[in-house]
């Protein structure tokens, strides 16, 4: 098995040490982006039943969605909220979120009629529970229930600011 699929299976694990792992090595950046990528894809396809539009929006929603809620974790975890031992770079974030993005790839079966709507809650609270584990380990957090504030207000935000996007392309369909 490759070593990006095995990291992949890893980070669905939630293997805390697979988090630590990519931190600290920078040629995982290039790995976790493709996660990211591929996790994204996997949603633009799970959207395949409202046509193309609907793979462009969910592909694309899925990407900023990612980005947008990594940032506000660099800067609200770094930046406002840190700890004493908080030391962490933005492409040390992006490498771990990259990777926390892994059960993303779920989202693939969302066209499935009557499962789609499952599929998407499991495979965002998967994604959450990754995310917290891979902010705990890139901000040095002692504390899981800091990793868990800062990722959850992250994911609030990052909501409030792809909706009107979604909005407005899903008023386009």
């Amino acid at each position: 098995m490759d070593s990006l699929t095995n990291r992949i299976i890893r980070a669905g694990k939630l293997d805390h040490e697979l988090y630590r792992e990519v931190k600290e090595d920078p040629e995982a950046l290039g790995p976790a982006l493709n996660v990211v990528l591929l996790s994204s894809l996997a949603a633009g396809i799970g959207s395949l039943q409202l046509g193309i539009i609907g793979f462009v929006t969910g592909t694309a929603a899925a990407f900023a969605g990612w980005l947008v809620w990594t940032l506000i974790i660099y800067l609200v975890g770094s930046k406002i909220l840190p700890e004493a031992r908080t030391r962490t770079s933005l492409p040390q974030l992006l490498r771990v979120a990259g990777f926390a993005s892994a059960p993303g790839i779920l989202r693939l079966l969302a066209g499935i009629p009557y499962l789609g709507g499952l599929v998407i809650f499991a495979a965002s609270l998967w994604m959450l529970t990754a995310m917290i584990i891979a902010t705990r380990q890139a901000l040095d957090y002692e504390s899981a229930w800091r990793a868990a504030g800062v990722c959850l207000l992250g994911w609030i935000l990052q909501g409030m600011a792809i909706a009107p996007f979604l909005l407005m392309m899903s008023a386009k369909m």
